[in-house]
């Protein structure tokens, strides 16, 4: 029953045009603020967290602004994995660091492209996937229906998903050898079993994947942090293409995943609104730390 209402949902979003799923998008949100709800709760605990020199009026109203473009990012779901070609380019409106982007993946090494829980990931991956083919981990969600649409969607274009395991990991490598793009969310809280390291996030010690850095380290892959801004009143997107520093390939895990830190916490300035503040970012704690949330 939950499968097919969610579906229900998807497909009524889909159906809608841009402006008109982000205006719904911006009601659930408003929800979002007025209901107490965790997702709310979560967001104001990691805005307080990261912005501990912002007045309080000022965290409230990013907030308030982060709940609407919370609310976006569920309704605009069903218009990014149902457009066609034709009309994924168009909704791109700008890309910056375009040029960056195509530099990097010409140079023969593979190249990281890390897209942060920042504005429409999705789009990063859709339009990177229309120039590109592209390689990504993928872990299949709890309901089965909604899996099997989801590696449809993604896949449409030129990219492709493997599990989230060593035969999964070895194909990353595989990518990267051929010379072709690896896509990674650089922001999640890895699972105990995948490895981890505490890296700086807005000064706050963050258990951070390691993944990234093994493969930048290893392979000497540029890594290329991209972000997908919404516009205004449902007028697209605005790609953004970051070349991390060369330092992210060199030295141990602990400074390059500190780097990958500070590049997630550069790309979240820019659009501090527009990040997945309701996520539990610091939920894994250093031994012996008092828990946030």
């Amino acid at each position: 029953m939950r499968a097919f209402f969610l579906k229900l949902a998807f497909y009524l979003f889909a159906a809608l045009p841009l402006p008109m799923a982000h205006a719904l998008g911006a009601v659930l949100g408003w929800l979002f603020l007025v209901i107490p709800n965790k997702r709310r709760r979560t967001a104001e605990i990691n805005i307080e967290l990261c912005f501990p020199e912002m007045s309080r009026r000022a965290r409230r109203r990013l907030l308030r602004r982060n709940m609407i473009e919370s609310g976006k990012s569920v309704t605009e779901i069903g218009v990014l994995w149902t457009s066609n070609e034709k009309k994924i380019r168009r909704l791109v409106r700008r890309v910056s660091g375009k040029d960056t982007l195509e530099k990097a993946i010409h140079h023969g090494r593979g190249l990281l492209l890390a897209a942060p829980h920042l504005g429409a990931w999705e789009m990063v991956g859709l339009w990177a996937s229309l120039h590109h083919p592209m390689t990504s981990l993928y872990r299949a969600p709890s309901i089965s229906q909604l899996g099997k649409l989801m590696r449809v969607t993604r896949e449409r274009f030129s990219a492709r998903l493997v599990p989230a395991d060593n035969t999964g990991i070895r194909a990353l490598y595989k990518t990267l050898e051929r010379g072709e793009m690896v896509g990674i969310l650089p922001d999640q809280v890895p699972s105990a079993r995948s490895g981890n390291v505490f890296a700086p996030f807005f000064g706050i010690p963050a258990s951070t994947m390691v993944l990234l850095s093994r493969l930048a380290l290893k392979t000497g892959a540029p890594v290329i942090f991209g972000y997908a801004e919404r516009l205004p009143y449902g007028r697209g997107y605005h790609l953004h293409f970051l070349p991390a520093p060369s330092d992210i390939n060199h030295g141990d895990i602990e400074s390059s995943a500190a780097t990958v830190n500070a590049m997630v916490e550069k790309c979240v300035r820019a659009a501090p609104e527009q990040y997945q503040w309701v996520y539990k970012r610091f939920r894994v704690r250093p031994h012996g730390e008092k828990a946030f949330y």
